[in-house]
């Protein structure tokens, strides 16, 4: 019998896909249902995948394969986020250029997933860091400028001393660099951002209606974090100056007994006077080597007090300003009303600083609250509102601030606009002139792309500005001021009175820019009139299904930004990228580590394909390690097992051709062209056997094992159930071989039909033995296009059941009865049962009771 040799079998139908096309999509074709499938754009770096990429990458790859087998038009394609940190930063400790460094690692990047058996269609293959994408990512980039949501800003900023560079607020995680793990300072920087802030509420209020992940829609609602509630304004005491605050709890004004600031406060140093301002400058220091992290989360409070009081425009009492760094310069207004009675940080605060604390909300006897009291009730010490609920008394309060001129109703955002600009070379240029005495220029249309140039020195300097700042004939640029349109300076000036001589913008935008869209540029990668055709993605968008294990923030709101944007303007259908999305957690190392580089835990998935399992079963046991959001640590066993289960699988295939008289592919049809011309008129797999094909009722316990199956593995797919899925499998291997150890192995319609089935479910998981085996059995179409079975139900209804029988309640015996019979058959069948017998010793029982279908308890 021949052996199943994965090392052979897999090359060669890797090649014969790619030869054939088989998974080249027709992006025009919309004669059939389209499904569009994909994984996170992969980021370069010098590493390469490891098994755990692999495994991200093969859940839309089953997707994708279910659905091409079940005969829908699917585009599964592949890219590279090529543009930002990583590469720039391998390429420097490589010693290379970033593009030499990229194109090298996207070689070993291809050889692995093509190792793999990735269905994607390589003919559209696209990269972030090709003037062709690019140009388009420049384009973007003017019109929102043009639509007033680009906009240029000098503020603190975050700024990572390793990685020479500012970050975005959603790049700082645990007040440390996304990218390196050090940790990052504030420096006060002229930068791009985009004002996603303009469809905060827009993407907040469309998130719970999202078929995603839920710890990703509440990870997306929890980072834009609106609150709606109230600015205050407190008069200082004594000066001309007003001190603002944003509360969502308005209605606990009469109990605010102080004020805090936090260090980065404009009007801190104008706030202290000769005995305070030493320990406030100390303080303020101290503060901005903190991250904002570490000041949210020290649970033992600091603060200094300026000097300086505000009056409490509800009541008119002196409240201390203090400074604390538990006060956040980029929420609300970098200043609180403290109210210690009901806010757990302020009361920290206050015990600490013996400060007075005013219960103003009444606490309701049964309340286990502790300390301060942060929920509602009737208002009390708050004079003309006393008895009043506190969720009426919000509206109240601020109704009579606004009478007063002492404040306004407010909504605030946790999220910040986009900080897009970068002081470092590998990525793209950002398309804008500056002229003195004009607004930043938009590089007009035409004009695109604006080519990075090259340079021989491309490590960051450190400065507020990256290396492009030092090539003086790429910046120094003729424009004409109305159009945007530019001549190197090397050239003449043109003719005319608009042009004038400017400098090109020499940050670069950061790499999340490029990987927000590349969704829409996948549908239409070789236009060179335009990003996309607004036809074609009216077809094909919104993405059926999206997965990746990271960027669950930053990348998916942009993302989302982006595509409304898009929408407004009319070149998409709808304001959201993707239909379904899917979080998928992480296969860990086998000591539960995380996998890195640097800690040396990191697996090759070339490794294991070269040690003989192939990549068929590392990417079964890649599917049946856990369910898809659970973490998993690699087990180096896991492999061998499921090799075993394709050896058997390959096995009882090679046993069926042995049998005699197995070489025809139906006794119902001529020739394998023949079946071949049959499948293209469905997805359907195969022509169903009657019964008589194996004999009665043989036949249809073959049968009820087969359609059970089928129907398992498609709804456990279609539910990203996929371990369960692959269980699934190997229990109908494990059926199928103690069927032919009873019967035998017939060279039998129904045993080809239960065989071309369990190769088609198998084949999203395993698609080159598959391949191999379905050619073997005489067809000479591909497995992998129109060939998913039907599951029929009715074989899933069992002519027999399962009795429990019980005496006193306790397990005495197991009775197999016909489906149909009666409740006074099962009682007469159990009673007279040795095993009941030798229990009840022949006695007649006091009563019976029945469970229908399930369990007969014998009382006695």
């Amino acid at each position: 019998m021949k052996r199943y040799n994965p090392t052979e079998i897999e090359k060669k139908w890797q090649d014969k896909w790619e030869a054939d096309g088989t998974y080249v999509t027709n992006l025009s074709d919309t004669t059939r249902p389209k499904y569009y499938s994909l994984s996170m754009l992969p980021g370069i770096t010098g590493a390469g995948i490891h098994i755990g990429h692999g495994r991200t990458f093969q859940f839309a790859d089953i997707k994708a394969r279910l659905k091409r087998q079940q005969g829908y038009n699917v585009y599964h394609p592949i890219g590279w986020d090529s543009f930002g940190l990583p590469v720039e930063n391998y390429a420097i400790k490589v010693g290379k250029t970033p593009r030499v460094a990229h194109d090298e690692a996207k070689a070993h990047f291809i050889a692995q997933l093509k190792r793999l058996g990735f269905s994607y269609d390589w003919s559209k293959e696209i990269s972030t860091a090709d003037p062709e994408y690019y140009k388009w990512t420049q384009w973007i980039f003017t019109q929102l400028y043009k639509h007033d949501l680009a906009y240029q800003k000098e503020q603190p900023q975050w700024w990572c001393d390793t990685d020479n560079t500012v970050l975005a607020n959603e790049q700082v995680e645990g007040g440390k660099c996304w990218r390196c793990g050090n940790p990052v300072t504030k420096r006060n920087l002229k930068q791009w951002f985009f004002r996603i802030t303009a469809y905060a509420d827009e993407i907040l209020e469309a998130t719970d209606d999202l078929d995603w992940t839920d710890m990703v829609k509440t990870m997306q609602k929890n980072w834009i974090g609106r609150s709606v509630g109230a600015e205050v304004d407190f008069v200082v005491n004594g000066q001309d100056a007003i001190i603002t605050v944003f509360t969502t709890r308005p209605d606990t004004l009469f109990g605010a007994s102080y004020v805090a600031l936090a260090p980065e406060h404009s009007l801190v140093s104008q706030l202290v006077n000769a005995d305070t301002r030493a320990k406030v400058e100390a303080y303020v220091q101290a503060a901005q080597q903190k991250s904002d992290v570490e000041r949210q989360e020290n649970k033992d409070k600091t603060g200094v007090f300026t000097g300086s009081y505000v009056i409490n425009p509800v009541n008119g009492q002196k409240l201390p300003i203090w400074v604390a760094d538990y006060v956040l310069s980029g929420y609300g207004t970098g200043a609180v009303m403290a109210v210690p009675a009901h806010d757990e940080r302020d009361f920290a605060f206050a015990e600490k600083f013996d400060l007075p604390i005013v219960q103003v909300v009444d606490k309701p006897e049964d309340s286990a609250d502790v300390g301060c009291y942060t929920g509602e009730g009737e208002l009390i010490n708050s004079g003309q509102f006393d008895g009043t609920r506190s969720e009426d008394a919000r509206e109240q309060i601020v109704a009579w601030l606004e009478q007063q001129g002492s404040g306004r109703g407010k909504t605030t955002y946790k999220m910040r606009d986009w900080l897009i600009s970068r002081q470092r070379y590998w990525g793209a240029p950002i398309p804008m002139v500056h002229v003195d005495g004009f607004e930043p220029i938009a590089v007009a249309d035409e004009c695109l792309p604006v080519i990075l140039p090259e340079v021989e020195n491309f490590k960051p300097t450190g400065g507020n500005t990256s290396v492009l700042a030092q090539v003086d004939d790429w910046v120094r640029v003729w424009v004409d001021v109305e159009t945007g349109k530019t001549v190197p300076i090397t050239e003449p000036k043109p003719a005319g009175d608009n042009w004038r001589e400017g400098r090109r913008e020499t940050d670069t935008l950061d790499g999340y820019a490029c990987s927000s869209w590349y969704f829409l540029r996948y549908l239409d990668p070789h236009n060179d009139a335009e990003a996309w055709n607004p036809e074609r993605i009216g077809h094909w968008m919104p993405v059926d299904y999206y997965n990746g294990a990271d960027h669950a923030v930053a990348h998916l709101l942009y993302s989302r930004f982006w595509m409304r944007f898009f929408h407004k303007l009319g070149l998409v259908p709808t304001p959201e990228p993707f239909k379904r999305m899917m979080y998928n957690a992480y296969i860990m190392a086998p000591d539960g580590q995380k996998m890195s580089k640097s800690k040396g835990n990191v697996i090759d998935p070339m490794e294991i394909m070269d040690s003989g399992y192939g990549a068929d079963a590392l990417r079964v046991y890649e599917m049946f390690i856990a369910p898809y959001d659970m973490d998993a640590p690699w087990d180096p066993r896991g492999v061998p097992g499921t090799y075993r289960f394709l050896n058997r699988v390959w096995n009882v295939v090679q046993e069926f051709l042995a049998a005699p008289s197995s070489s025809r592919v139906h006794s119902s049809l001529e020739s394998p062209q023949e079946i071949t011309r049959e499948r293209s008129a469905g997805a359907s797999a195969t022509r169903e056997p009657s019964t008589a094909s194996v004999g009665g009722g043989d036949a249809a316990t073959l049968l009820r094992l087969t359609h059970s199956t089928i129907k398992k593995v498609t709804r456990d797919i279609e539910d990203e159930k996929f371990n369960t899925a692959v269980a699934a499998m190997m229990e109908m291997v494990n059926g199928l071989y103690k069927f032919k150890e009873s019967h035998g192995m017939q060279a039998s319609e129904t045993w080809r039909f239960t065989l071309e089935s369990l190769l088609q479910i198998l084949a999203p998981f395993a698609p080159h033995i598959t391949e191999e085996l379905w050619r073997e059995l005489g067809h000479a179409d591909t497995i992998h296009v129109n060939h998913w079975p039907k599951w029929d139900e009715k074989y899933l209804v069992s002519d027999v059941m399962t009795i429990i029988v019980q005496v006193n309640g306790k397990l005495r015996s197991r009775l197999e009865l016909p489906a149909d019979i009666d409740r006074q058959g099962v009682e007469e069948t159990a009673l007279a049962d040795a095993n009941v017998q030798k229990f009840t010793n022949n006695k007649p029982p006091k009563k019976m009771v029945y469970v229908p279908g399930k369990l007969l308890n014998v009382v006695i």
